[in-house]
C-alpha cells in the first residue's frame, strides 16, 4: 500500500461550534479517524502544521505547508492537505508555484460542513482525496472536492454552501471521483511524463494586492497602496478596460514608471483579458513592468506574482524586470 501524509491546517472540516461560531477544534488525527475506510486505501500519517480558520491563512502558511511537503517528500508517495474552503484556491495556487514539477501528488480538500456534522461532505472529500493521492496518474498540485479533480492553478470557490463548491476556470477538470474510482478527463500519461523532477521554492514576496477597478474609483486608492505594495494584480473591465478619467490610467502608469509591477487581468471569470483590443487598455499593452495575466484566475496570478517577485529579486532587493517577465511566462 502507498504511504500518504495528511497535512492538517484547520478549516471548516475541523471546526466545531464553541459558542461564538464555528472554529477549528479537531486535529488531523481525529479527522482521519472519522473515515476508517482510509486504512483500506493506504497507510496514513498525519502532520498538524496549524489549526486555523482559512480566513486567517496567509502566504506564510503556504510556505509552512510547502516546507512540510519538502521535508517529508522522500518518505511518502502522496500528500493530502486539509484546508478551509474560503482561501483553499489561493493556497492551491501558492503551492503550485512552491512545489513545481512534482511526480508525487499534493492534493487539497476540505468541506462545506464540519466533519462532525451528520450531513458533512468531509468524509467523502477526505476519502476521495486519499484515493486521488494514491492514483498512479496523479501528479503535481490539485484540488479534489465534490467529486471533481481540478488543477491547483485553476480552482475557484464559486458556491458558499453547496457541496460542489469549486469550479475549474478556463481549463477542463483534470478528472473526477465516482463510486470510489478516479477517472481522468485529461491525458494523465502526458502529465506524468511532464513531471520529471520536483523543484521546491521557499520564498514569496507578499507585498502584492488585488485592485478591482470600479466605476468612479478615485486614483488616491492606488496611491495609498504604493508604500506597502511592490505589485498590483489589476482586475480591469471586460477585455482590459481601464478608466481614463480622474487620473486612473496615469496613476497606474506612474506605478510602473516608479519600478513597480502591474499584472493585468479581468473581472470576468472566463476567457481572459486582451488589452490590445480597446483604446482604454492599449496604454498598458507591451509596456515594461506590465505583465499580462491572460485567462489565469486572480488567485493564481496573486500567488504567481508573489513567487516570481521573490525569485527575480537580487541581493539588494531590486527586482530584475527581465527575469521577472521570463519567470512569469515560464509557468
Amino acid at each position: 500500500m502507498k504511504r500518504v501524509l495528511v497535512i492538517a491546517t484547520g478549516g471548516t472540516i475541523a471546526s466545531a461550534e464553541e459558542g461564538s461560531g464555528l472554529a477549528p477544534a479537531l486535529t488531523g488525527e481525529q479527522l482521519v479517524a472519522f473515515v476508517p475506510e482510509v486504512a483500506q486505501v493506504c497507510h496514513v500519517e498525519v502532520s498538524q502544521v496549524m489549526n486555523v480558520d482559512s480566513t486567517n491563512m496567509r502566504p506564510e502558511g503556504w510556505l509552512a505547508i510547502g516546507g512540510e511537503v519538502r521535508r517529508r517528500y522522500d518518505d511518502f508517495d502522496g500528500f493530502v492537505v486539509l484546508h478551509g474552503t474560503d482561501t483553499l484556491a489561493y493556497t492551491a495556487a501558492g503551492l503550485s508555484y512552491l512545489v513545481q514539477g512534482s511526480p508525487k501528488p499534493v492534493v487539497l480538500t476540505g468541506s462545506q460542513l464540519p466533519m462532525g456534522d451528520p450531513g458533512t461532505d468531509g468524509k467523502r472529500n477526505l476519502l476521495d482525496t486519499v484515493r486521488v493521492a494514491c492514483d498512479d496518474a496523479a501528479v503535481g498540485v490539485m484540488v479534489a472536492f465534490g467529486g471533481k479533480v481540478i488543477s491547483g492553478t485553476a480552482a475557484r470557490k464559486v458556491r458558499t454552501r453547496s457541496f460542489e463548491a469549486f469550479d475549474s476556470l478556463n481549463v477542463p477538470d483534470l478528472g473526477y471521483v465516482r463510486d470510489g474510482r478516479v477517472t481522468w478527463a485529461v491525458d494523465a500519461e502526458a502529465g506524468v511524463a511532464a513531471c520529471s523532477g520536483v523543484r521546491f521554492y521557499d520564498a514569496l514576496n507578499p507585498r502584492v494586492a488585488v485592485l478591482k477597478i470600479t466605476p468612479g474609483m478615485d486614483a488616491l486608492v492606488i496611491d495609498a497602496l504604493r508604500p506597502v505594495c511592490d505589485a498590483l494584480v489589476v482586475e480591469s473591465f471586460g477585455l482590459g478596460g481601464i478608466p481614463e478619467y480622474d487620473g486612473i490610467t496615469d496613476t497606474l502608469l506612474a506605478w510602473v514608471d516608479a519600478g513597480k509591477t502591474l499584472v493585468m487581468t479581468t473581472q470576468c471569470p472566463y476567457e481572459g483579458a486582451d488589452l490590445s483590443v480597446y483604446e482604454v487598455g492599449r496604454a498598458f499593452s507591451g509596456r515594461p513592468g506590465v505583465l499580462m495575466g491572460g485567462a489565469a484566475t486572480t488567485e493564481a496570478l496573486l500567488a504567481k506574482t508573489m513567487w516570481a517577485l521573490a525569485q527575480a529579486a537580487g541581493p539588494d532587493g531590486i527586482v530584475d524586470r527581465e527575469k521577472l517577465a521570463e519567470l512569469f511566462a515560464s509557468c
